[in-house]
């Protein structure tokens, strides 16, 4: 490894790495002399290497510079070839006594111990998307990156990184100890936390009589059995009308083991439900009175989740006034402690302004802004945001306006959202960029006025936003990868937080 570095980095430089989002054989089409293919890492994930800019321009999909000193697995490594041969003809080598699928071939059928091989291993295409389907091939199911950083878990199903280069070693160490046990691949306890970890089990006889109530034909579960309606949200599943008008309260529970998402929200070491979690629970309610508008919500505090144990939640929806708006309140406690209110506002129906189009994307003339460095750099600052939450793919400035592009992966148990809160909180990081006048920095969004939700479950969005006419405050808009219209607000009025635009 130390010669191979050294003969790296003598080479001169030139050349680029650009990752893309589309299939091999998509970037095979169109390859160009001087164009390679570094590393498949996934069906539609490809590495270009090499003279690459005219390939990936070509290809009208999103893509991303890699910050890198040389242009590696590509002609560019060329130089440096006989002198590696040379160097690792001269260390003795035996086959592994452990089975090693290998990223050079994709599958089992690599000599290691042929120079040639390694040879191929700097200047060849890392298959590292093959390597993953043959393990899987061969009823392998979890994956487990042992390494500085959490890079290749996250393009595995169920994969887990020992480390991770902005987190504390041991806590990072133990949280995936901690998953691969949930998982059902379980350690040696005794090697995890030394021989106090085992406990003998009492001697006398277990008494097995049994308290379970037997279930009837209408379970526990059901919100039925307590005179409630299912909603099918993930975070508010019952309503219940409330007696003597026409109000209703919605009514659910939350917790890292049941949301595990949520554990990717995380601010100085707390994990907090994003604050576009309000906005939604607050559309649910409106459309459990057929109300399609929140008129106005004021965040009033934040949701921090309990480490162990879950928070209640409620939706309160007052009765409708001469014009059919009402009022809406959401609250959250822990246990059996005291409520907290976290937002209050209105509820109405009826069409609103015309928000606009995002049909033409990007803008024409749009200035592209640097968006890399944003999650590092909140990270840094204590922000810890898993895969979850770093959805913002690349923004543009244009005129008055910022406009950026939103992907979050669908999460389990997260289809009942209108709107993933992800999602939302994602639309809003562009602020950090200091694009907007008078929004630049760490912003908290305080309160909305006139959200819409126009189209229900997303996973990708066309983001713009705008000035609102006031202090502090944008309009947003939000479309699909079509331009079509999914939500919009506006106006969002924000305050200074001192971290990410949604950190709590």
């Amino acid at each position: 490894m130390e010669a191979r570095g050294r003969l790296m980095q003598a080479l001169p430089s030139g050349g680029q790495m650009i990752a893309v989002q589309a299939d091999e054989a998509t970037v095979r089409a169109v390859l160009v002399e001087g164009a390679e293919i570094a590393a498949v890492n996934g069906p539609d994930s490809v590495v270009l290497s090499g003279d690459v800019e005219q390939v990936a321009a070509s290809l009208g999909v999103k893509t991303r510079r890699l910050n890198v000193s040389h242009a590696f697995h590509s002609a560019y490594m060329d130089g440096m070839l006989e002198e590696f041969r040379a160097v690792v003809a001269s260390v003795p080598a035996q086959a592994p006594a452990i089975p090693v699928v290998s990223n050079v071939t994709g599958d089992l059928s690599a000599d290691l111990t042929d120079p040639d091989y390694w040879v191929r291993q700097v200047r060849g295409t890392v298959r590292f998307f093959d390597g993953v389907q043959a393990l899987q091939h061969a009823n392998v199911s979890r994956f487990l990156e042992v390494g500085p950083d959490g890079v290749l878990a996250a393009l595995v199903e169920d994969g887990i990184a020992v480390a991770r280069r902005d987190r504390d070693e041991a806590e990072t160490l133990m949280a995936a100890v901690a998953r691969a046990h949930v998982a059902g691949w379980s350690p040696d306890w005794v090697k995890v936390f030394g021989p106090a970890a085992v406990v003998e089990l009492p001697t006398y006889a277990f008494q097995r009589q049994r308290y379970w109530i037997e279930p009837t034909t209408t379970t526990a579960t059901d919100p039925a059995a307590f005179g409630q309606r299912a909603t099918e949200h993930p975070l508010l599943g019952a309503a219940v009308p409330v007696a003597g008008g026409d109000g209703v309260l919605l009514t659910g529970r939350v917790a890292l083991r049941s949301h595990p998402w949520l554990a990717e929200h995380v601010v100085h070491g707390v994990a907090y439900i994003p604050g576009t979690v309000l906005v939604d629970l607050a559309v649910r309610a409106g459309d459990e009175v057929g109300c399609d508008r929140v008129e106005e919500l004021i965040v009033e505090a934040s949701l921090p989740v309990p480490a162990d144990g879950s928070l209640e939640l409620q939706a309160a929806v007052g009765p409708a006034d001469t014009g059919g708006a009402r009022t809406v309140t959401l609250f959250s406690r822990a246990g059996a402690g005291p409520w907290t209110r976290h937002a209050h506002g209105t509820l109405s129906r009826g069409p609103g302004r015309d928000p606009g189009a995002l049909a033409q994307w990007p803008p024409a003339g749009a200035e592209p802004l640097a968006v890399d460095e944003l999650y590092e750099r909140w990270a840094g600052a204590g922000f810890a945001y898993g895969p979850a939450f770093r959805g913002l793919r690349a923004a543009w400035k244009s005129g008055g306006s910022v406009y950026a592009e939103v992907e979050v992966p669908a999460q389990p148990g997260d289809d009942g959202f209108g709107l993933r809160p992800a999602l939302l909180d994602a639309a809003l990081h562009p602020l950090a960029l200091g694009a907007l006048p008078g929004l630049d920095g760490d912003l908290l969004p305080f309160a909305w006025s006139g959200f819409t939700l126009h189209a229900a479950g997303a996973t990708r969005l066309r983001v713009r936003l705008s000035p609102a006419g006031r202090p502090g405050a944008v309009a947003l808009l939000l479309a699909d990868p079509t331009g079509a219209l999914a939500a919009s607000a506006d106006a969002l009025v924000l305050r200074p937080t001192g971290g990410p635009a949604t950190a709590s």
